[in-house]
């Protein structure tokens, strides 16, 4: 069963019936509006989410706008019974649809904020996630700030670059690294998956080696005569990156001064943000950094994109149709034939799998440069710890202590702890089922050493709490946040001073170089000038007891990030993995082999058919909802479809397939359906979703559905 034609609505510019017209060119009035002479004609894409909306409508371009609405204005029209906004994609002498055309309203700014290049590439993701174009611009295109439009700025920069007082040499460790300099140097368009080693900057005193190392790629592609973008985790990657890029001659852009940098970050306020955006724009800088959103900044003659640390959450786009920010910066690399760099200290199975496919070529150390270049790294699993008798085996064991101690005489010490607050999660003292809330049965933690148990969903206190089970009222930890960890470690170690970094207490960009420990949620670890003395790894158990598709891989990278901000072993630098954590990540981080880990993992998502190695839709919502959208995909079929399965674990999943395979759900319950296809059927998979949802649309078919590709939580 195929995809059904979407049912079309009378609305302006939109042919609903009939054979195809003969395109003519608008009356020269419309409505007693004279119109353009030129091209009297504008493509509108609207700023509406239905799915059977999504494409060009044709209006008549009123004569006092035939100068302003050129391709990429934002314009007002007016579309049924509302004015709505939109983008003129184009510009045409005639319409298809007949010549009584609606006028535009009006044109909202003569800036042309969306590009050929990024409507080219906001389609390809539209379609590549089965999303709508007007999902898409909504993330790539800034909302307008009028007096920021109106205000003057500084020039361009067209100065030189100026010498750098030492040759680039952060690529030579690297096989292939200096080959990737080269190529960029030539404009050509390498891609590269490259695994960063750690270590500073040696133009900044609290920078990192990856930043220097992309800031340099970033000059060669500037020095050739091309634009460069990096996206970023958060913005204290941005901040390091742009502190090392202007060590190398490439200064921020602020609008007093001008600069070659501009900053497109999600913590700046829409002025800030929007002036940044102008300035890449109009093509006052070259280079452009930030986070997820500026994947779609319009650098001009882009010669080099990077992805910098894709194993962070954050650059999976949460709101529709929920693109990747190295998915989206490998389709632009394909459209703008530029050079694409996906980079961080531990590597993913989505990236292996575009080595593997022979898209991206390998960056990587040699194993002696690796060695040379990590700290040493030991795994206090229970098995070694019963060797130095019962007193080791704790969270906090002996072994660990011990090198605290000795590491605090030359340098800070950094501990990761896999949880924030102080205790998240207890249970009873006596039969240790967990504790739950009276009242929406959440589970309960401790906020304070002395405080009462609170429910960690709906806030309230459970005083006087009593085990459902056994009568006991006692409670005992089961999982120590990273407030408790600090509270245990300032008892172990009088004097020294103990620092929390996290998002509840605050994050620290740096440390000072002396005596003291830090403790710190992932992601959230402070820079120490010259490196950590030594890092500990809490909980490791925990960080890979998790359900899902790559639980390891995600482990890995927390405790590389960490262990990257320690000093090389020749320096004296140590991590210590303490608890029994899955034997793969666990030898991964020992050997320090992140490709390794990744490869393995690829070969065993490839066997179980699962992502990245095929493609996959997940489609969730009420039983009767999906089991329409579901039905109209000619391509779930058979074993391609893997489901229904009820969302609600306590309810029951029901459903089976017609004669022809298709499936068909009974029901009301929420419920997930997976239809995998193999990769080269991704593209027609995601077409046919996008036709089935826009059905849907035009029909208002009911219930609730949401509808992603190639998700990451599917177990």
């Amino acid at each position: 069963m195929g995809a059904e034609p979407a049912e079309q609505l009378a609305l302006p510019g939109l042919e609903t019936a009939g054979a195809p017209r003969k395109a003519r060119r608008p009356r020269a009035t419309e409505g007693g509006i004279a119109l353009a002479d030129d091209l009297p004609v504008a493509r509108v894409a609207l700023e509406l989410p239905p799915a059977h909306l999504d494409r060009a409508f044709d209006y008549a371009v009123p004569a006092d706008a035939a100068e302003t609405a050129r391709p990429g204005v934002r314009v007002k029209v007016r579309f049924g019974a509302q004015d709505v906004g939109g983008f003129v994609v184009d510009r045409a002498a005639s319409s298809e649809h007949g010549d009584r055309l609606v006028p535009l309203r009006r044109v909202v700014s003569p800036e042309q904020v969306l590009t050929p290049a990024v409507l080219r590439l906001a389609r390809a993701v539209a379609d590549r996630y089965a999303g709508t174009l007007a999902d898409v611009l909504r993330l790539a295109v800034p909302p307008r700030h009028a007096r920021t439009e109106q205000a003057a700025h500084a020039d361009a920069a067209t100065d030189p670059l100026p010498p750098l007082a030492e040759p680039p040499g952060e690529w030579r460790p690297y096989r292939g690294g200096v080959a990737l300099l080269r190529h960029l140097a030539a404009g050509g368009a390498p891609r590269a998956a490259w695994t960063a080693l750690p270590g500073p900057d040696p133009l900044v005193e609290t920078g990192a080696h990856w930043a220097a190392a992309l800031s340099e790629a970033v000059r060669v592609a500037v020095a050739a005569g091309r634009g460069a973008l990096v996206v970023l985790p958060d913005a204290r990657d941005v901040a390091r990156l742009s502190r090392a890029l202007e060590a190398r001659g490439l200064p921020p852009w602020v609008p007093t001064a001008g600069g070659r940098v501009a900053h497109l970050t999600a913590d700046d306020g829409p002025s800030a943000r929007y002036a940044q955006f102008l300035a890449v724009l109009r093509g006052d800088v070259p280079v452009a950094i930030g986070t997820r959103a500026a994947a779609f900044a319009p650098v001009r003659d882009l010669g080099l994109v990077v992805c910098w640390d894709d194993t962070a959450d954050t650059h999976a786009e949460p709101r529709a149709p929920y693109p990747h920010t190295r998915e989206v910066l490998a389709l632009r690399a394909e459209l703008e034939r530029c050079a694409f760099v996906v980079g961080s200290h531990a590597r993913t199975t989505a990236t292996q799998a575009l080595v593997a496919r022979g898209w991206a070529k390998d960056v990587v150390a040699p194993r002696a440069v690796v060695r040379d270049r990590t700290p040493r790294v030991r795994a206090l699993t229970s098995v070694e710890l019963a060797k130095e008798g019962p007193g080791a085996v704790a969270r906090l064991p002996a072994p660990a202590l011990h090198a605290v101690r000795q590491a605090l005489e030359s340098g800070p010490v950094l501990v990761q702890v896999p949880r924030s607050g102080y205790v998240p999660v207890v249970a009873c003292v006596r039969c240790r089922t967990p504790a739950r809330c009276a009242t929406c049965h959440g589970p309960l933690g401790l906020t304070g050493g002395r405080s009462d148990p609170q429910c960690r969903w709906c806030g309230r206190l459970a005083v006087d709490w009593t085990c459902d089970e056994c009568g006991a009222h006692g409670l005992r930890a089961t999982a120590v946040g990273s407030g408790r960890t600090a509270e245990e470690l300032g008892r172990a170690f009088p004097g020294v001073t103990v620092r929390v970094s996290g998002a509840a207490t605050g994050v620290l960009d740096t440390v000072p170089a002396r005596r003291a420990i830090v403790v710190s949620t992932p992601g959230a670890e402070p820079v120490a000038p010259g490196g950590f003395a030594c890092a500990l790894l809490l909980d490791a158990a925990a960080s890979t007891a998790g359900r899902g598709l790559g639980v390891a891989q995600d482990a890995l990278a927390r405790w590389l990030g960490a262990a990257a901000l320690v000093r090389p072993a020749p320096a004296g630098g140590q991590v210590l993995l303490v608890g029994d954590a899955a034997p793969a990540p666990t030898g991964a981080l020992v050997r320090w082999d992140p490709v390794g880990l990744a490869a393995r993992e690829l070969d065993e998502v490839t066997e179980l058919g699962l992502p990245p190695a095929v493609r996959m839709a997940s489609v969730e919502g009420e039983r009767t909802a999906v089991s329409v959208v579901v039905g109209r995909v000619g391509l779930a079929t058979g074993d391609a479809v893997l489901g229904p399965v009820t969302l609600d674990p306590a309810a029951s999943a029901r459903g089976g397939r017609d004669d022809d395979g298709h499936l068909v759900l009974p029901g009301g319950e929420p419920v997930r359906v997976l239809v995998r296809v193999p990769w080269e059927q991704g593209r027609e998979l995601a077409r046919q979703l996008a036709a089935s949802l826009a059905v849907r649309s035009a029909r208002r078919e009911g219930g609730d559905l949401r509808v992603r590709l190639d998700p990451k939580e599917i177990v």
